[in-house]
């Protein structure tokens, strides 16, 4: 019977097998892949005010029809705006840091006034104010009239490195004095902070381990895509193939990030440069580089330190938390969901394939939001035929 069914299908003409095809794509799209968010959040204040502030959460989401996959996703949302999106003409602030450091901020302001709110945007892993979806966060701020300062860190956008130091995923330091900074220029607006993958961490750990200082500071905090738990996300970016092709284009960006500067390679460090420069991993750079570059013990205290899932109890201001469950750098297990429902001040969304969430649970609490659609990938979230439209 299998061999007749065989045989039926290569008796079809070309075009009527190419139909079935499509047919049964079609099918396991609008089934599979074309999800009404799941809002579950306890009746209340929350709930009322995402249902009148986004609507999206009452629409179905419908991710590009020829890039669900999360790794394409990932791939084509960088390649799509990086082909849509002008550079943008920022105003430049160049900030000194206590130890002699300097870092640039750059200023969005347009169709702005001195009352408008603030967005202080920390960018990923080597990313800086000219990256494709920095960008299109800054003019989507723009557009309703936010003011953004993108937050470049050491030896990022363009600044060379003044002192010996750069910047890693535990350590807020820089960001303290860059938010005291902005603030003491804006003193009377409101403020929030967006971070971005690696830059999330960051935001994450000032907000827990300077909770008090930030309560004071920041109205709200955004955190896109980022690797909650450190260990985790690089088990799942060095998966083969096409994870591991990922993690190590960011380990050459990594790379030639240090290997611009002169300052990093003198022989008094810890490090040997020469070794660094051969990280094909993540991890191997981090473990090479950036742990004997901060005082850690090792790459495991780095990434213990820099983990995210185990601090939600200590943060005070409301904050946001935006995943996908099948970012190639962050497994749904990963994500501190159960965390979160703990939190007076803690909202995830997390987009998903549905299942695995504890919806139930996030019902019965007034402070903790869960928002599920069908796919993501890592900081992509492309939908329509032609997403190049929604930038």
């Amino acid at each position: 019977m299998v061999l007749n069914i065989y045989q039926y299908v290569l008796d079809l003409p070309r075009w009527h097998f190419m139909a079935m095809l499509f047919s049964g794509y079609l099918f396991y799209y609008f089934v599979e892949v074309v999800k009404r968010p799941i809002l579950a959040v306890k009746d209340g204040p929350l709930k009322q005010f995402l249902i009148k502030n986004v609507p999206e959460i009452e629409m179905k989401f419908w991710p590009t029809f020829w890039c669900v996959e999360s790794r394409a996703q990932t791939v084509f949302a960088s390649i799509l705006r990086a082909s849509v999106l002008s550079n943008i003409d920022y105003r430049r602030e160049l900030f000194t840091m206590k130890d002699g450091g300097e870092v640039a901020l750059d200023w969005l302001e347009t169709n702005c006034t001195s009352d408008s709110p603030i967005i202080v945007i920390l960018p990923g892993l080597t990313g800086e104010s000219q990256a494709e979806y920095i960008k299109c966060l800054v003019m989507s701020a723009n557009r309703v009239g936010i003011r953004t300062v993108v937050f470049n860190q050491r030896g990022l956008g363009g600044v060379a490195l003044k002192t010996p130091r750069m910047y890693c995923a535990a350590k807020c330091e820089d960001l303290c004095e860059v938010l005291d900074h902005v603030r003491a220029l804006n003193p009377h607006v409101k403020m929030g902070a967006t971070g971005i993958s690696m830059g999330g961490l960051i935001l994450g750990n000032y907000l827990a381990k300077h909770a008090d200082e930030a309560e004071k500071i920041l109205t709200s905090a955004k955190i896109i895509s980022a690797p909650w738990n450190v260990f985790k996300g690089c088990d799942s970016i060095q998966k083969p193939y096409l994870n591991n092709m990922l993690g190590r284009h960011l380990a050459d960006s990594l790379c030639r990030t240090v290997d611009q500067y002169e300052i990093l390679k003198s022989k008094e460090h810890d490090w040997d440069m020469s070794q660094v420069l051969q990280s094909k991993t993540i991890k191997e750079f981090d473990s090479h580089f950036t742990a004997k570059h901060f005082g850690f013990k090792d790459v495991d205290h780095y990434y213990t330190e820099a983990t995210m899932h185990d601090k939600l109890h200590s943060i005070k201001v409301p904050l946001l938390c935006l995943s996908a469950a099948d970012d190639p750098f962050q497994p749904l297990d990963a994500l501190p969901l159960q965390d979160a429902e703990t939190s007076s001040h803690v909202c995830f969304i997390v987009t998903a394939r549905g299942d695995a969430l504890p919806l139930q649970d996030a019902e019965t609490s007034s402070h903790v939001c869960f928002i599920v659609t069908a796919r993501g990938g890592h900081i992509a979230f492309l939908e329509g035929w032609w997403p190049t439209s929604h930038y």
